[in-house]
Parts: structure tokens; sequence; C-alpha cells
């Protein structure tokens, strides 16, 4: 039973939500003292860089474009590495991806793959139930006591083998609402970083295993730094050597792809490879360029890895990485095994071999699967073709990647199964996760944050940029979008799919974003607004 909800926990930390007895053992007093530590003196830094980022934004806006930096060509044109990597993060071939729940993480850390990221971020619905009952199940898996038994009576235990943690916090830019030092609001991101540190950190480096982390959504090598920063910090704090936190860093914005060897140096000593985040990718392209009328994207089931921009970005990673002697990460396939049909099953294997077989021809080091039952089938790719650990020995020096390769418009159409499809898995997607659920699987797909993005800008910039048309030639318009919303909405009320009861909710806010003169940054932070 959940302790009665208690304010003032110091004259300086508050909570603002109820705790279990197992979430009061995270929220310690030491832990809290350690957040707080944390926020007086890293927060302002980071609000500066989200100034920073509407200041960039409102550019672009204006008309100019994303390019390279001149104040940094040094870096990018100068002979250096990382650090050495640890032995346990040396063959990454298939990591597996997921929300920090009890059996989730499980089945994670038993499905075979060489890493398991658990997600505080784009795969959960971060209420703070949920962020809590996360670090409560990864103590307990770094412990080696994690358990579960099902309501049916099965009991789950992580195997002698499990997969190498690496833990994903949220990003610079989500706020934790529950906590409170000297009356601010805490960021998520030192939240998670902070709680998972401060109760796994030493057990992990003794047994060589980290902590290990996953760094989401930067846009700039600055950003990198405060991590840099924050972490080095940490270690002092917690009686680790420098260096010992190791970081992959997803390049998930467009902004940030052309700092890739900035953000590699400013995490220098710690930092052990970059990630494709694929989605997010497509999204922050959206974004960034949203103003832009000629950089529309076509329907997202048209905007595949072989396309002009998303081929460079993904080469210009791989080339990137392997001269500094990082590892180059593919992404996420977003197909899941379909039961019942088993030649829609065998077609969607076959997409998702199809695209490890491009990335690991590519030369990246490893990919991501959602779903264990793909691990087997991302690994056969990868022990076919990539033998040895990893392939940092493939430099790429044929890639000729420039501003106009990143930047190139994507040919293709829109078609209105493609725009009716973006309104429901917009519309489900926030459902869901106003009911607490971060991932959801969508028409045989897993849907988290990014993919609903993906569908909310695109909604977004079909109706604001006039003239868009059909393939048959019609014009998309306002009208369309708010009867295919009710639609999807009416039909979806009182069904059995994920976060059937917040349907309303979520077609209030999507439509709200939609509409708004503005595309919106994150369909997260005003949706966290609503979350419990």
């Amino acid at each position: 039973m959940a302790l009665p909800r208690e304010r003032l926990v110091t004259d300086a930390v508050q909570l603002h939500a109820s705790a279990s007895p197992s979430q009061r053992e995270i929220l310690s007093p030491q832990a809290l003292a350690f957040l707080a530590d944390l926020h007086r003196r890293f927060d302002s830094r980071r609000r500066e860089l989200l100034a920073e980022r509407h200041e960039r934004q409102a550019r672009w806006d204006a008309g100019e474009l994303p390019d390279f930096r001149a104040d940094t060509a040094a870096i990018r044109e100068s002979e250096w590495t990382v650090g050495p990597i640890p032995p346990a993060l040396r063959d990454r071939r298939v990591e597996i991806t997921g929300p920090v729940e009890r059996k989730m993480i499980i089945n994670a850390l038993n499905s075979g793959a060489k890493i398991f990221m658990a997600d505080f971020e784009d795969s959960s619905a971060p209420s703070f139930a949920n962020q809590l009952d996360g670090q409560v199940n990864l103590r307990d898996a770094v412990a080696g006591k994690l358990d579960y038994t099902s309501p049916e009576g099965r009991l789950y235990r992580v195997n002698a083998h499990p997969a190498v943690l690496v833990v994903r916090p949220r990003g610079w830019h989500l706020p934790e609402r529950h906590i409170t030092v000297d009356g601010e609001t805490l960021a998520g991101a030192l939240v998670d970083f902070g709680l998972f540190a401060f109760h796994n950190a030493r057990t992990l480096h003794r047994r060589d295993l980290g902590p290990y982390f996953y760094l989401p959504k930067l846009e700039c090598m600055e950003e990198a730094a405060l991590w840099d920063a924050v972490m080095a910090h940490a270690e002092a704090e917690l009686d680790l050597p420098p260096g010992s936190m190791k970081v992959t860093v997803l390049i998930e914005t467009l902004p940030a792809a052309f700092q890739m060897h900035e953000i590699l140096h400013a995490l220098q000593s710690r930092a052990v490879g970059l990630n494709c985040g694929r989605w997010d990718y497509i999204f922050s392209y959206l974004k960034t360029l949203r103003g832009h009328r000629d950089r529309l994207l076509p329907e997202r089931g048209q905007v595949q890895m072989t396309v002009p921009f998303l081929k460079a970005y993904s080469e210009l990673l791989i080339q990137t990485c392997h001269r500094r002697g990082a590892f180059a990460m593919g992404g996420m396939a977003a197909q899941i095994p379909i039961k019942g049909d088993a030649a829609a099953n065998e077609a969607a294997l076959a997409k998702v071999r199809a695209d490890k077989l491009r990335e690991v021809k590519a030369g990246h080091d490893g990919t991501w699967v959602a779903h264990p039952a793909l691990v087997s089938v991302a690994q056969a790719v990868f022990d076919e073709h990539m033998p040895e650990p990893n392939q940092r020995d493939v430099e790429r020096d044929d890639v000729r990647v420039g501003r106009e390769q990143l930047l190139a418009p994507c040919a293709g159409t829109i078609t209105r199964a493609g725009f009716d499809n973006n309104v429901e898995v917009c519309l489900r997607y926030t459902a869901a996760w106003l009911d607490g659920q971060g991932c959801v699987p969508i028409h045989h797909l897993m849907e988290d944050a990014a993919t609903a993005e993906i569908a909310r800008a695109q909604l977004w910039q079909w109706l604001h940029h006039g003239g868009v048309t059909f393939s048959d030639h019609a014009p998309i318009d306002f009208a369309l979008f708010d009867q295919a919303l009710a639609r999807h909405a009416h039909r979806l009320q009182g069904s059995d799919v994920p976060g059937a009861t917040r349907m309303e909710a979520a077609a209030k806010l999507i439509s709200t974003l939609i509409h708004a003169d503005t595309l919106a940054d994150f369909l997260t932070l005003p949706a966290y607004e609503q979350l419990a």
C-alpha cells in the first residue's frame, strides 16, 4: 500500500506524490540529497542549453538551414580517438530495448541479446510510479534478485548469462514535476540518471559492468559536454575512477548529425559509440525543417533508410565512429512477430532481415530489436556477415556526405491510407501513453513516442503548408483530419486496445496540437501534464 502523500522531505527537497515502501527505498534521504546536488550544480546550464535550442529553431523557421559549425572545424579535421572500450561492450551485435517494467526486463535480459537498453524515455510513459518502479526493478536486477510471478502463477527469473545492462534516462527537455529542489522542478534526465547511479554504480563498477548509459535527444556538443560534467561529478561523489561511466549517444536529431565528431570529442573519455536513432531522427528532420515547404516528406511508410538523406546520415555516422575508434550502432526495426498468420509473419521477418543485412554490409557494429523473438533473426544476419566482435576497421573512406546530402528532400506520395494511418497511430499511442504505457503494438509494428511523433509532425506539416495533395490530387485539409480523428476516437472508445479509456482526452490533445499555428516541440510535454 502506498504511503500517504508527504510534501516535505527536507527543508529544500520536496516530493509531490505518494510512494510505496519499495519506492521509498529508492527515494532515501541520501539519494534525494544526491539529486539535489546534481540539480543545484547543473540545472541552470541545462536550461541555458534548452533556450539555445529555441533560438536555433527560430533561425531555421525564418529560412536558415542547419550546417556544420565553422568554429569546430579543428575538432572534425584533427586526429584523435575515444578512450578504450570496456570488454563488456566490445561485441554489441544485437541489442534489445524496452521499458523498465519488471517482466519485460527479465525477458529482455534473458533474450540472448548482447545488450539490454532499459528505457526510461521513449518506450516508457513517465508517470512517477512507472519511473520509480523501474528504478526498483533495475536495482533488483543489478543485485541479482529480480523475479516476477504472473497472475497465472508462472515464475520469471533472470538466467545465468543475462544481457549487459545499459540505461537510457529521459532527454534534457523533460521535467520530473513530482520532485522539487528549492522550489524548482527537477530535470527528468537528472532524476533517472541520479537514482540509478546512486543505487547501482558502485556495484556495477566492481563487476566491470559499467555503469553504462545511452544518451538521447542531444542536439549539440555543449549538451554532450554537460552530460560529461554531470557524470564526472557523480563519479567523484560515488568514489568511482574518472571515466568509469561509459556512454553511447543516440544521433536522433538533425542538428546532432552535423556535430557527430564534436559530440564524441566532448565525451571523449567515456564515449563508446553513436547510434542511428532513425525514428526520432525522421521526426527531428520534420520538426527542424517544419517551416520549409520544399522539405516535406511523403507518408512515413515510404521514408525508409535507403532514401538519400537517411542513407547519408547512417553512412556518415559509420565513417565518423570508426575514424574515432567508436562503435557505429544501427537502428530499430519496428516489426514484431505476427501470430496466427504464417505468411504475414514471414513477410515481417523478411523485412527485418533485409534491414539488418543493409546495416551490417554498410559497416554497422550492431543493431536494435524491440522483441525477444527477433534477437535470433538479427543475430543470424550479423553472425554471417560480421564474424569478428565488431567491424571498427571498416573505415568507409568512400563516404562523401555534406550539408546537401543530409538535408536532401525525399520523393514520394501521400495516400489516403497513409494519412489515415498517421491519425490512428498518433491517437492510439497518445491514449495508451496517457494510460501509462510507453510502447504499443499497432498493426504489427511496435510504436513508441518517436514513431507517434513522426505521425504528428507529418500531419501538422501537410495541413499547415498550403496546397499539399494526396496521390490522387485531392487536397489535404483540416476537415478530413477532423473527420478521421473523430471516427477513430469513436471506434476505439470502449474497445480493448491499450488506452481505450483515455481516447477522448487523447483526441482533444491531438486536435489542439495539429490545429496550433506552431508545431509543438514534443508531444510528451503537453501530454505529461495529463499523466498521473
